[in-house]
């Protein structure tokens, strides 16, 4: 498609200022590209357990540190 070629052409009938105005907006809000959605929230479940960080390390008195509460 070359500069001078239009983007739309009527081909039949005379729209309004208003009708080509719409027309154009619906064309242009569909041709931009959607937001990318942000993260999902974390839910309830995946919130309640206990953070990686307090996984008890490998190694001498691990089995015992494993039951205790953090």
């Amino acid at each position: 498609m070359s500069a001078e070629e239009p983007l739309l052409r009527v081909t039949r009938g005379v729209p309004t200022a208003e009708e080509l105005a719409a027309l154009v907006g619906a064309v242009v809000s569909r041709t931009r590209p959607v937001a990318a959605a942000g993260p999902a929230a974390a839910s309830v479940w995946t919130r309640s357990s206990r953070p990686a960080a307090a996984t008890p390390a490998a190694g001498p008195g691990a089995w015992r540190a494993s039951g205790l509460p953090h």
